[in-house]
């Protein structure tokens, strides 16, 4: 079991490793090929924030743990949403933009709503029925990630969005070859920290008889959402709330419409365990940021203690069922 853990440890620190170099080689890459800042911070660093839910999804499901790849996906948006939006705003209160407020956030919304409906298709497998997330689920939910990336890169040429550039994007050019280092480096991490740490939250939840769906919402869900946290608090304590909402939004959307569709479609997916309730409370998770959103445009501290006391309420709940 020590063994265990210490492997669990190491791949988190390799994926999270893996995924701020990949970040870092993407954004210089795209520097380079002069792409705007507002592409890159709303393509290329919400993507590198949700790589550890993509590898460890993928790796998941490739491996048949299906349970703990839409666990993790389904975690890690309601911990997204609840306690790194929560833990940001008791730092400094978040200011929200209008866009957020009336674009972003509501493609949340729709990104979620997506995920329940493909997640309550039901196939006859055995004499019994049970949900299953199709391969032509999985292809619809990256038609959906199309639209996005079109509806982002819109957002770029337009010059009122234009002004909303983030602050913590503007780097030094990267050479080449580094570039290329920390891209090769960061995939590796990815890869190998991802298969650890899947084999080893596995073995975990066998040895303590914990089901597969709560590992998934919780030690996983928790552990690749890491990026986001950091990244969030830092930039709310630096005062960029825009960044600090934007990459929690960006990367739920980012994890239901490209992690869960790719992985669909690569294998389809058996929804297993994971119930109505948690599916509801990551939909409720959306709602509660997008109404907090609405009091003068900003989350102030007090909600954002709300937000971690539903969270906390929610693990609580878990940890009884288990």
């Amino acid at each position: 079991m020590f063994l265990t853990v210490v492997l669990l440890v190491v791949g988190i620190a390799l994926v999270l490793l893996g995924a701020d170099k990949l970040t870092d080689g993407a954004t210089g890459l795209a520097r380079r090929f002069n792409v705007t800042e507002m592409v890159i911070g709303l393509t290329v660093v919400a993507f590198g924030t949700s790589l550890p839910e993509f590898v460890t999804s993928f790796m998941s499901a490739l491996k048949g743990s299906s349970e703990i790849s839409i666990g993790n996906i389904v975690g890690s948006n309601t911990f997204n949403v609840l306690m790194i939006v929560g833990c940001s705003a008791l730092v400094s209160p978040i200011v929200i933009s209008k866009s957020t407020i009336h674009k972003d956030i509501p493609f949340a919304i729709l990104a979620t709503l997506s995920l329940i409906v493909v997640s309550l298709d039901a196939v006859l497998d055995g004499g019994q029925f049970e949900n299953l997330i199709s391969r032509t689920d999985g292809l619809m939910l990256l038609g959906l990630f199309a639209v996005f990336m079109f509806y982002t890169f819109s957002i770029a040429r337009n010059k009122d969005g234009a002004g909303e550039q983030p602050q913590a994007l503007q780097i030094a050019p990267m050479s080449y070859g580094r570039i290329f280092l920390y891209v090769i480096l960061g995939l590796a991490g990815l890869v190998f920290g991802g298969n650890l740490f899947v084999d080893a939250a596995t073995e975990i939840a066998l040895s303590m008889g914990v089901s597969e769906t709560v590992v998934g919402l919780t030690l996983v869900a928790a552990g690749t959402s890491l990026p986001e946290l950091a990244t969030s608090i830092v930039a709310a304590r630096k005062g960029s709330s825009a960044i600090a909402i934007g990459n929690v939004v960006g990367s739920n959307i980012f994890n239901i419409f490209f992690v869960m569709g790719f992985c669909a479609t690569v294998s389809p997916m058996p929804v297993g365990s994971i119930s109505y309730f948690d599916l509801g409370l990551m939909l409720l998770s959306v709602l509660i940021l997008w109404c907090f959103s609405y009091t003068k445009r900003t989350i102030e501290r007090w909600e954002g203690g709300v937000m971690v006391a539903v969270y906390l309420v929610y693990l609580a709940y878990l940890i009884h069922q288990a």
